[in-house]
């Protein structure tokens, strides 16, 4: 691990059995721990993840570490949803230093 990474709050949004962007969003707001008033929209998670002041308690301090898992599934069967998933990490990513997202290539255990 490269030490920019180091210390970073790991969050781990697992995609595993997710079959639609409704339930990409409920993994999404129970593994960042997002606010109830999250709108479940792509919008409001490129919002959430570039706002550091609504990441788990500790993240925006130590930075925060996404990684997305079981989600090769989810980007077969849904590839229009998936191409808007990664636009919208990568461009979260792009806008805050502090957050660093991986796609992890093996399996979700």
């Amino acid at each position: 691990m490269s030490d920019d990474l180091a210390g970073r709050l790991v969050a781990v949004l697992d995609l595993d059995g997710v079959t639609d962007k409704a339930g990409l969003m409920d993994r999404a707001a129970r593994a960042l721990a997002l606010p109830d008033w999250f709108g479940r929209n792509w919008d409001a998670l490129a919002d959430s993840l570039a706002d550091p002041s609504v990441w788990p308690r500790g993240a925006a301090e130590r930075g925060l570490l996404l990684v997305v898992r079981g989600w090769r599934a989810f980007a077969e069967g849904r590839p229009g949803e998936w191409r808007t998933a990664e636009d919208v990490f990568a461009e979260a990513a792009d806008r805050t230093p502090a957050l660093t997202v991986a796609l992890i290539l093996g399996g979700s255990s």
